[in-house]
């Protein structure tokens, strides 16, 4: 019988596929991946494997935000860029609410210490308070998980999942005019909102596996969430898309201030065509 009391650990296998192909060889800029998780008590990579066209300088950094990506350069013209990744990764069982808020912060809504404030102020900053038709603030002081949760779960139930594989994450108003979004579009919503009313908030992208769980929206693909800073606890992941704090089934490759910043991949290609290239993309996440 498993101890109840160890968190459970199970291996997990990523098999990732793209390509874009284009109507005439042409030449790319310099290309940042950024699909590679992130290690640390509750992930550890076993073997990790990236592939792209032959003939390619790749490099591997930090970046900005500690993210680690691959940067890459592409010598010659080609009508083809691929990229491919495979790792296996040992993953330990995590509980979403398995922290605790500093006093100062057990209640919504809440003020940052003044060093905390410091630091987060570009997490901070928005255009003012996002009015959302289908949910409101507390007037009165309440518990603070309580009320991200709701709020997590008001964007779930209230705008509707669209899979959409290319393209800039809409802004936050006009996923609200929508009702309805991708993956990146509800992650910007929610730190757009959440912003608003005071509570530090980042991107996050990354992969969610589906096994051993419920369906999930947005399982099988490249996914997109947000991390809300709360005192005490640190970066707590939110996933707006299914509606629920973020567990060991996100595995996040990169975070951000902006969706540039957490972008999977990022690059351009000259000359210009008169059709844009045409991409196709597997994921497959598995037990190993």
């Amino acid at each position: 019988m498993r101890d109840t009391l160890r968190p459970r650990r199970m291996k997990v296998r990523i098999d990732y596929q793209t390509q874009y192909a284009y109507a005439e060889p042409v030449s790319f800029s310099l290309h940042l991946f950024r699909l590679f998780p992130k290690t640390g008590r509750h992930l550890a990579v076993q073997r990790l494997a990236f592939q792209t066209n032959a003939g390619a300088d790749v490099h591997y950094r930090r970046d900005l935000f500690d993210n680690e990506i691959a940067s890459v350069f592409y010598p010659g013209k080609s009508a083809l860029l691929a990229a491919s990744l495979q790792i296996d990764l040992d993953v330990q069982e995590r509980n979403p609410f398995g922290f605790i808020l500093a006093k100062h912060a057990l209640d919504f809504p809440f003020a940052y210490a003044p060093r905390e404030a410091e630091v987060l102020a570009p997490y901070l900053r928005s255009s003012g308070p996002l009015v959302l038709p289908f949910w409101t603030a507390p007037e009165a002081p309440r518990d603070t998980v309580e009320t991200l949760v709701s709020l997590n779960e008001a964007l779930h139930k209230n705008i509707a999942y669209e899979r959409r594989e290319e393209g800039a994450a809409h802004a936050a108003a006009e996923t609200l005019r929508l009702a309805g979004g991708s993956c990146r579009d509800y992650a910007v919503l929610l730190a757009d909102v959440a912003r608003g009313l005071g509570v530090a908030a980042r991107l996050a992208s990354g992969y969610l596996c589906e096994f051993e769980g419920g369906k999930k929206v947005a399982a099988g693909a490249l996914h997109a969430w947000t991390e809300l800073y709360l005192p005490g606890a640190g970066w707590i992941g939110f996933d707006p898309t299914n509606g629920y704090l973020c567990n060991h089934y996100h595995l996040t490759a990169a975070v951000g201030l902006t969706p540039d910043d957490i972008s999977p991949i990022a690059g351009t290609f000259a000359p210009p065509l008169p059709a844009p290239p045409v991409m196709t993309a597997s994921l497959q996440i598995n037990p190993a």
